[in-house]
């Protein structure tokens, strides 16, 4: 009786499906010699065996939802949304003001503001605009002989030009005059140089302009300077003036030659100690001829040295004295 109630439960959970109840009673007693009592019972489980399995599978189906369900949240997550342009409307050229503003207030694009160029200042002049050409034998040839009185004839030719820029300067500075600038532009010179042997560069900028200050700094590099003014063998004067304008018409820049002639104690030191160049015991005249420049827009701005003229005639100065290192073996 057990061994045939067990083989029709086998029988049905084998196949897993649920036939007429009718159909299976017929065939549990045809088959199996079984009671109809016997047949309900066996029935019963069968049905229970099936509810599970349905469960399970419905349970499966619903797992497999949930990770579909997952994966797409996922891959939405990992797309981006472009907007694409509608080519439709009109695009910015056709469009005025007010219709771009709105249009990118509803997309919430702050307005973009008007380019501008970013300000330049420039604060000095790259070189010397017509420099002065000094005349050969200045400072030697005596102003009573024909070739000095030449020089002076030359150079009365040539005051036209420097007489006009310094209307143009008195055009910026009311108060400009020639001789009160000498005596500012002695003691710059004489300012600039003690500062340049002392190596302050701090200070030396409010004495000499951006473009010379790189090669004044790089001649003295590793050097010990001694320098020191004597006196004036003549009194300082403006050979030459001249003004510029760059970029605008406003923009304006003073250039003037100042000629000094006077003795100076000049002394060069190596980084070891040693004597390169002149001596602290013997003094030297020395003629120079000094470009002072001035930005004349500026309205804080001031003379400063902006470059030295050295003549074509000047002879060749004395090599400097180098140390070397012994050759080894």
């Amino acid at each position: 009786m057990n061994a045939r109630k067990k083989l029709c439960e086998l029988f049905f959970i084998e196949f897993k499906c649920l036939i007429d109840v009718d159909i299976i009673q017929n065939w549990a007693l045809v088959h199996c010699n079984l009671k109809k009592k016997e047949v309900v019972i066996v029935l019963r489980g069968i049905q229970t065996q099936n509810l599970l399995y349905r469960m399970k599978a419905y349970y499966r189906l619903h797992h497999r939802l949930l990770l579909k369900l997952k994966g797409k949240l996922i891959r939405k997550k990992q797309v981006v949304k472009v907007d694409l342009p509608d080519f439709s409307k009109l695009s910015e050229e056709d469009m005025t003001q007010e219709e771009i503003r709105s249009k990118m207030k509803e997309k919430g694009i702050q307005p973009v503001r008007p380019w501008m160029e970013r300000p330049i200042y420039i604060s000095a002049t790259g070189g010397v605009f017509e420099p002065y050409v000094p005349p050969e034998g200045d400072g030697k040839i005596s102003p009573i002989t024909t070739s000095g009185a030449k020089q002076k004839f030359e150079f009365l030719e040539k005051k036209s030009k420097s007489m006009m820029a310094v209307r143009k300067i008195r055009s910026f500075d009311e108060d400009f005059e020639t001789r009160d600038f000498v005596v500012a532009a002695h003691d710059i010179y004489v300012k600039a140089h003690e500062l340049l042997a002392n190596k302050d560069e701090d200070k030396l900028h409010e004495y000499v302009t951006e473009r010379v200050f790189p090669e004044m700094m790089h001649n003295v590099k590793d050097k010990t300077i001694r320098w020191k003014f004597i006196q004036s063998l003549e009194p300082a004067r403006v050979v030459h003036a001249r003004c510029t304008d760059i970029i605008s018409k406003e923009n304006v820049f003073a250039q003037l030659t100042v000629r000094f002639h006077t003795q100076q104690m000049l002394a060069v030191y190596d980084r070891f100690g040693r004597l390169m160049q002149g001596s602290e015991m013997v003094a030297k005249d020395v003629l120079e001829y000094v470009v002072f420049e001035k930005h004349l827009a500026n309205q804080y701005g001031l003379w400063k040295i902006h470059d030295k003229i050295i003549p074509d005639w000047l002879p060749p100065p004395t090599p400097s004295l180098r140390t070397l290192c012994m050759p080894t073996g």
